[in-house]
């Protein structure tokens, strides 16, 4: 995968500001045992430092023979993690670092079948399994809670990237190859193929990607950095195989990796395997890879790029870029970037911030330029700020709004209360326990560590806002001077420029056929042959059973049959609502949620709900406007927010609950604080601002547009299952290209006050206690205090004079735990239509970009239906054994697969795909593979360990309980859906694909997102949007 990573800004998740009590643990007790000197497996032990703060840890590393870097972080944590990764440093634009991760990872030395990488996601239990190229490193993480899994995935983790076969077909499939359209027949044409190839034809269709990746190339136009890691498209068939082999042979080495382990799993068996199995076959080289320091310009530049229309632009007219972009000093001064980070959060978040203020609510643009803010995955890093959306004749407006802005706060600096209410967020953030902490910690630490930086003084993030408040103390124009120094005083600047143009994605057509008939001119006839034979050749591997037994694996029997009992009660507030208490460690933060149905919202307001969730909490309430209430959000909370939910019933396809879920969490010093803004929101929320508004929506409207490139499979799959159930509607209504458009149609309005009238009147139907019900997450001995608060909260609210009548008629009461014994019942409202007569729909999207995003549903059965396990498992051996062969090896595409949604619909999907049709009929016969049951025992064990590996992923302690409160799930259900999926076999596998899959017998739905397809065009029975 290709991933620009953005810095995981620890320093606002992790911090701490005040000193925490240590808390003992047998894994970081183990740890502080270790001395400076210790030899272990090849091994010494450099530096061992505990971080309180974060309850850790920190053992730093060098491996004697070959100069390998290690650091390992003790924490009381099962979610076991492990990462390597080596600084790669491409100086072409040809994706090699690219290639070379996709390639490692198909065969290694002593795991030569195709594709080890795939295989042990259905061998494993790994809650984490990935690979991510950036622009100066590569990165190869997994993590587990099983200690057997994770030395699994350690072996074929350091065989693949170590031991690689780099096979030539492995190169043709994963990079870039020759082919005729049709393998099989020479008559037709050569054309470009390859996974590679297709994912970054892909990226680039995504505007701010290509903005993004200008800014970079441009800013730092000296060395690695000028150039695209994950490839350009037109560059990419100019990479040979003996390049890709040689800068594995120069990077890949242990000389260049630095390796990182975090757990409770003990530190010495991750040495021993490691230098066994790898790094005592290699001595010390010099790699050679380090960045050299950008050249600092001696004045500002100017750059221009062009990129695609926007489909859904709110203004046609309006669709130019425009940032400016500062180089800011070298990663590796932890405090400065840490001064940085913070400076440039006070500088762009939220509507208290000045460039909010200055550029968003100008109403110039819609949104932020992309990148916006503080970037940190560069040796130097970067701050940039700008607009997007904006009219070509207003460029020169913007700069002048930033300059403006630059000195406004040199000259009067930043409030106080916003300061503290960032290091308030800060404490949050890091008392928030996370699932995926050790994942967050090792892709925090990459870039500064690529370059020499100290991970362990990056981590103790106490010592940085100790420091970070002493400077503001001692020099109260601190930040001040930082902003003069770094924005006012830099010559080295960027402005970069971004314009559509209509004829973008032609023109790149057109130097994507003329680079393709320059390669196949300068090809003789032996070699047009050669790439015949290899095309067949490459056809008759990926059709091959292919054996993985070298591979290791987990059995079924390796998972625990049963799962843990959650402790949940359930008492009355107020004496009718119901409100669920789960006690959990959750370090002195509570989590508080309500859910209220949508059962009485006239019909025609349904579209708008999102909207109305989406600036319910931005607008003001009660005393505050809506920067006095966005810094009460952020002083006294971690955040406040509404969203829309459609969740299907248990047991019915054709039930479902519609309605808001309010969620937020504080510290439990402010939770008095944060019910009564929630009091405010409820009874006088703000509706009055008619140009906030309009920034809102605008903004709003922005963020779907932007969102297509990377989400159109979810797209098509919402859309595919519209018409299948009565909730399908709604879910297209709400999370579908139903509600981008409507989001466009609203923005474009020059009058938008119809629209805002229609808030209030949401507001009078949901905003109540009539059917509500309440969550609250957190310590034991906070619980009783925060039941009291609730109390008041659910006091405060308005009861409707009479009782509001659904608007659809057939509403039926469910009790969320139907084997509760004691207490009160938490029922939920369920809405049915008996008439509901589930049809077929196909629809194709035009959109102007190269790759298409397809979807195919099959109304299927519930959750608690018997087949419904069958089903789930059938899906995962689909994916595994024959889609992704079919639509990623063969195909070309990213992504591709089948999975069942909770609400009963089997899905089929492809994500960046070449192909369309031809992947709508690799649907169909994936079906008839099932149904012909040409699948082993050892398959669908595979396919079990897939499944469970979600069903038992961790869960936090903020989330515990959350199945049963939002979709009624008690713990019997699970546990009777767990023991189904034990239970699974070959005959029901093959008796679902017939019952349900099989074409005529269950109705389904179709969707595409991609470009013109005459094939379509032709067929009427397609609507075309």
């Amino acid at each position: 995968m290709w991933s620009r990573w953005k810095l995981l800004n620890l320093s606002r998740r992790f911090v701490n500001y005040k000193p925490w009590r240590w808390r003992s643990n047998a894994a970081c007790d183990r740890a502080l045992e270790y001395k400076v000197g210790d030899k272990i497996h090849g091994f010494t032990v450099s530096q061992v430092t505990p971080i309180p703060d974060l309850f850790l840890v920190a053992v730093k590393l060098g491996h004697d023979s070959t100069g390998a870097k290690y650091l390992h972080v003790a924490r009381e944590d099962a979610n076991n993690l492990f990462s390597v990764q080596f600084r790669t440093t491409p100086m072409d634009s040809t994706g090699v670092p690219h290639i070379l991760e996709h390639t490692v990872l198909c065969g290694s030395q002593k795991y030569p079948c195709r594709d080890p990488f795939f295989k042990m996601l259905n061998r494993s239990l790994a809650t984490f399994m990935n690979a991510f190229t950036a622009s100066d490193y590569t990165l190869y993480p997994f993590s587990t809670q099983n200690s057997k899994d994770f030395q699994n995935l350690l072996s074929v983790y350091l065989d693949a990237v170590f031991f690689p076969c780099l096979r030539e077909l492995d190169f043709w499939q994963e990079g870039w190859r020759l082919e005729h359209e049709n393998p099989s027949d020479p008559q037709t044409s050569l054309i470009f193929k390859g996974v590679v190839f297709n994912e970054m034809k892909g990226v680039f269709t995504d505007n701010e990607r290509i903005f993004s990746q200008s800014l970079q190339n441009q800013l730092l136009p000296d060395h690695t950095y000028s150039v695209v890691s994950g490839g350009n498209p037109l560059d990419i068939p100019d990479l040979s195989w003996e390049q890709l082999k040689q800068f594995h042979a120069t990077h890949y080495h242990p000389s260049n990796a630095r390796f990182f382990t975090y757990g409770n799993l003990p530190l010495e068996q991750h040495l021993r395997q490691i230098h066994e199995e790898a790094l005592n076959k290699f001595q010390k080289i010099e790699p050679n890879t380090a960045v050299p320091a950008q050249k600092l310009w001696e004045r500002p530049r100017e750059y221009h790029v062009m990129c695609g229309p926007d489909k859904f632009a709110t203004d046609p007219t309006k669709q130019t870029t425009i940032g400016v972009s500062f180089l800011l000093p070298d990663i590796t001064d932890i405090f400065e970037s840490f001064t940085l980070n913070l400076l440039s959060s006070l500088l762009i978040d939220g509507p208290n911030s000045p460039f909010y203020k200055a550029l968003i609510e100008s109403g110039l643009g819609t949104d932020f330029s992309p990148d916006v803010g503080y970037n940190g995955c560069t040796r130097e890093a970067f701050f940039s700020v700008g607009l997007q959306g904006i009219a070509d004749k207003h460029v020169e407006t913007v700069k002048q709004i930033i300059t403006k802005t630059i000195d406004d706060v040199i000259e009067k600096g930043f409030e106080d209360d916003r300061v503290e209410a960032l290091l308030q967020k800060i404490e949050i953030q890091m008392k928030h326990q996370s699932t995926s902490f050790g994942l967050a910690l090792s892709s925090y630490i990459a870039s500064c560590w690529n370059h020499e930086g100290d991970p362990i003084e990056l981590l103790n993030l106490g010592n940085q806002v100790t420091h970070f408040r002493k400077c503001l103390k001692e020099n109260p124009n601190f930040l001040q001077e930082k902003v003069k120094q770094y924005f006012k005083n830099n010559q080295h600047r960027l402005t970069l420029s971004m314009n559509p143009d209509e004829k973008y994605y032609e023109k790149q057509v057109q130097m994507e056929t003329e680079k393709l008939k320059q390669k196949v001119d300068s090809l003789s006839m032996t070699e047009k042959l050669h790439i015949y034979e290899k095309g067949l050749e490459l056809q008759d591997l990926q059709s091959k059973p292919q054996d993985a037994t070298c591979l290791p694996a987990l059995k079924v029997s390796d998972i625990e049959p049963t799962i843990s009992h959650t402790e949940l009660d359930t008492a009355l507030a107020a004496g009718e609502i119901p409100v669920q208490y789960c006690a959990q460690p959750t370090n002195g933060v509570v989590y508080f949620r309500a859910f209220s149905n949508l059962n009485t919202l006239p019909e025609e307001l349904r579209p708008y709900v999102p909207l109305f969730c989406s600036v319910l909490t931005k607008m003001g309430c009660g005393i505050y406007d809506y920067r006095e209430q966005a810094q009460q959000i952020e002083l006294k909370t971690g955040g406040m927010s509404a969203s829309p939910h459609v969740i299907p019933d248990d047991s019915d396809l054709d039930m479902y609950e519609q309605g808001v879920l309010f969620s937020s969490l504080c510290l439990d010093r402010n939770l008095s604080d944060m019910m009564h803004l929630w009091s405010e929101i409820f009874n006088n929320p703000h509706f009055e601002d008619e140009e906030y508004f309009k920034v809102l929506v605008k903004m709003s409207a922005q963020e779907l547009s932007n969102g297509i490139p990377n989400s159109g499979h979810l797209y098509a799959s919402v859309r595919a299952s519209r018409t299948l159930s009565p909730a399908g509607d709604l879910l297209e209504t709400f999370n579908g290209m139903d509600q981008v458009r409507l989001m466009k149609r609203v923005a474009e309005m020059s009058d938008i006050k119809p629209i805002l009238r229609k808030l209030p009147r949401i507001k009078k139907h949901l905003l109540n206690c009539d059917n509500m019900r309440c969550s609250v997450n957190a310590a034991p001995q906070q619980i009783s205090q925060a039941g009291k608060e609730v109390e008041n909260f659910i006091k405060s609210l308005g009861r409707s004079k009479k009782e509001r009548k659904s608007v659809r008629p057939h509403v039926i009461e469910k009790p969320v735990d139907g084997n509760l014994l004691n207490g009160p019942q938490m029922t939920r409202k369920l809405i049915t239509d008996p008439t509901f007569k589930p049809c077929q729909m196909k629809t194709h999207f035009i959109l102007p970009f190269p790759v298409n995003y397809v979807g195919e549903g099959v109304r299927t059965v519930p959750y608690t239906h018997p087949d419904y396990a069958r089903l789930k498992i059938l899906a995962h051996l689909m994916t595994a054994k024959f889609l992704h062969t079919e639509i990623r090896e063969k195909g070309g595409a990213y992504g591709g697969g089948a999975k069942l949604s909770s609400n009963g619909i089997f899905t089929f999907y492809s994500y960046r795909d070449p192909n369309s049709i031809q992947t709508l009929q690799s649907f169909e016969k994936a079906v008839n593979w099932a149904k012909s049951g040409k699948f082993t025992e050892t398959d669908i064990e595979e396919a079990k360990l897939s499944v469970f590996s979600v069903v038992d992923a961790p869960v936090a302690p903020s989330d515990k309980g959350m199945d049963r409160f939002l979709h009624g799930l008690s713990h019997e259900m699970k546990q009777a859906h767990r023991e189904q999926l034990f239970g699974v076999n070959h005959e029901q596998l093959i008796s679902v694909s017939n019952k349900y899959l099989r074409i005529g017998q269950s109705t389904r739905g179709l969707a595409i997102l991609g470009p013109e397809n005459m094939n379509i065009d032709k067929d009427p029975s397609w609507v075309i949007r």
